[in-house]
């Protein structure tokens, strides 16, 4: 459980720094956690497995979730 908020608030974060959003350390974890679900929907289970997320279909999956986000919430300054 505790590995799996980990890789989450990772991939969150590194979807934060591909879009260029700064929200901080929970929301990196929800678009992480979320990103994976996304993704892995969308583009399969590709890649290296972490924690039971895909890396790559995740990164991709949380660019979408933060971009989605970032579009209805307005960006953070």
């Amino acid at each position: 459980m505790l590995w799996t908020l980990i890789v989450g608030a990772v991939i969150g974060a590194i979807a934060g720094a591909i879009t260029g959003e700064k929200r901080g350390c929970l929301f990196n974890i929800i678009a992480g956690l979320a990103g994976a679900s996304v993704g892995q929907a969308l583009f399969g289970n590709m890649g290296p497995d972490i924690a039971g997320m895909a890396i790559i279909p995740s990164i991709l999956g949380a660019v979408i979730v933060v971009a989605v986000v970032s579009f209805f919430f307005g960006k953070a300054k």
